[in-house]
């Protein structure tokens, strides 16, 4: 069927309100505290709900639903763990953030160990984070050239994908570069609930469209074990098993939310710690109740295609809900879908931007200039916001070879997850670590994980479990084993 005009302007419609929305947060910030953290004004409830709409990019609307297509509901033991890992983090690591005026992760780390770290750890999230996100940029290619095959029929795969990244890039910009933090926020939420609605009213449609409806797709789907969530085996290749799930989940979730500046800076966006304590555990529920229907509506796909079998065979499981937006919906509910999916998009790049560009003026401009005056750094702040958007967008393009999106964005952040954490972990759950120590450490977690992922069958959701652990005993022994600089006491009289 394909979409029509009235989906287009469904989408033109949407690309332009949520910018003029993000828009609406312009103002004259002053200090790096009120560009990057809303001066600290937002409720725990908004930004529970960002947090949510940060870590559900377009790879989980057009990938999740295609892992339950293709396997089951195993995706689920990873859900688990990542609501303990937000647990772990709200007791250990949000404390600490709120000892202090901070503004990024890694100033953490300077109190506790030294500057030097604090540039190791801030760089490495700089790398690490710009190469997985641009993976997640990349994944609007794939549903913009499904929807919009036709009308970009012209180009060369290439040239669609270049249009579809630049147009959600620069609409993006727009907003990030002048709301700042504010507007990344308050827009996510508008984004996550236009997508929650798009995927409700997407589960409906392809149940209305299934002979005999939820009987039928419950009755193929059981017989097809599609609705197994526990894998009790032991085995590391495994991607999805309860263990990997629970304990790789929780490793990934700790680090992603405790030691990741993209999560860390909505946490002290917060009022005060106990808000930014209820918005994480309150988005576990959120993430849970998300991942789920995403999951049925993949199982309610291969139930669908099953009975209707599609005229082609689907190169990737990441094009199948896509197809259907364009092909199975009725005409301006496929646009709201197809702007659901930019949504998403739109709100994690932004999220990135924000907090690359924090990164980069707080971590590494302000030391090396500490004369600067806070209207310079905000000036730097939204021109630095557009580097990183422009890198960004070459990163994207870059990723066009790339596997699964999913699993390709989660591998590359779990490589660096693993020794970020261990290092996070020495400084607050030890009193002999050194700086050298812990530097050693890193290093040596960073390349274990880079020989798990490019030389090994382990599965990534062990990634950061073994990173963390290696990353911990080598700097634990190291700085045992190394003349060390003394902590200072008043890092561990606030513990």
């Amino acid at each position: 069927m394909g979409l029509n005009s009235l989906d287009l302007i469904v989408i033109v419609a949407y690309l332009t309100g949520v910018t003029l929305f993000g828009l609406r947060f312009r103002g004259k910030q002053r200090t790096l505290k009120n560009y990057f953290l809303a001066d600290n004004t937002i409720p725990w409830w908004a930004i529970s709900l960002s947090i949510v709409a940060a870590e559900t990019s377009t790879l989980t609307i057009i990938s999740v639903p295609g892992l339950a297509y293709e396997k089951d509901f195993r995706f689920l033991q990873l859900i688990i763990g990542y609501i303990v890992g937000r647990i772990v983090v709200s007791f250990v690591l949000v404390p600490q953030y709120f000892r202090g005026q901070l503004v990024t992760a890694y100033q953490l780390i300077e109190k506790r160990f030294g500057g030097k770290l604090r540039s190791l750890t801030a760089g490495l999230f700089l790398v690490t984070r710009a190469a997985a996100e641009g993976v997640r940029v990349f994944a609007v290619a794939i549903v913009i050239r499904v929807a919009l095959g036709g009308a970009l029929s012209g180009l060369s795969d290439f040239g669609r994908d270049f249009t579809a990244v630049a147009i959600v890039t620069a609409l993006t910009l727009v907003y990030t570069f002048e709301g700042g933090m504010a507007a990344v926020i308050w827009t996510d939420v508008i984004q996550l609930t236009i997508y929650l609605t798009g995927t409700l009213v997407a589960a409906y449609s392809i149940l209305s469209a299934v002979p005999g409806g939820w009987g039928t797709v419950h009755a193929i789907a059981a017989h097809a074990d599609k609705f197994r969530v526990f894998d009790t085996s032991w085995n590391l290749s495994a991607t999805y098993t309860l263990w990997a799930g629970v304990i790789g989940g929780a490793f990934l979730t700790t680090a992603s939310h405790g030691t990741d500046q993209l999560i860390v800076q909505r946490l002290l966006s917060a009022r005060n710690a106990r808000q930014a304590k209820m918005a994480l555990i309150s988005s576990g529920v959120t993430v849970l109740f998300m991942f789920s229907m995403f999951l049925l509506i993949g199982v309610m796909l291969f139930v669908f295609y099953k009975m209707f079998p599609p005229a082609a065979s689907f190169s990737r499981t990441d094009m199948i809900f896509p197809t259907y937006i364009v092909s199975g919906l009725p005409h301006g509910v496929g646009g709201l879908l197809i702007s659901a999916i930019l949504a998403a998009a739109m709100s994690n790049l932004s999220a990135a931007l924000n907090s690359l560009s924090s990164t980069t003026i707080v971590d590494f401009y302000a030391r090396i200039s500490p004369a600067s005056t806070e209207d310079r750094r905000v000036k730097l702040s939204r021109i630095a916001t557009i580097s990183w958007g422009v890198l960004l967008f070459g990163l994207a393009l870059l990723a066009r070879n790339g596997g699964k999106v999913l699993e390709m964005g989660l591998s590359i952040a779990s490589v660096a997850y693993g020794s970020m954490l261990g290092v996070f972990l020495l400084g607050v759950l030890t009193k002999r670590a050194s700086e050298r120590g812990a530097m050693l450490g890193m290093v040596f977690g960073f390349i274990f994980n880079l020989y798990l992922w490019l030389f090994t069958a382990v599965a990534f959701t062990w990634y950061v479990v073994m990173g963390s652990m290696v990353t911990f005993l080598v700097g634990y022994g190291a700085s045992l084993l190394m003349p060390r600089k003394v902590v200072s006491r008043r890092f561990f009289q606030s513990v």
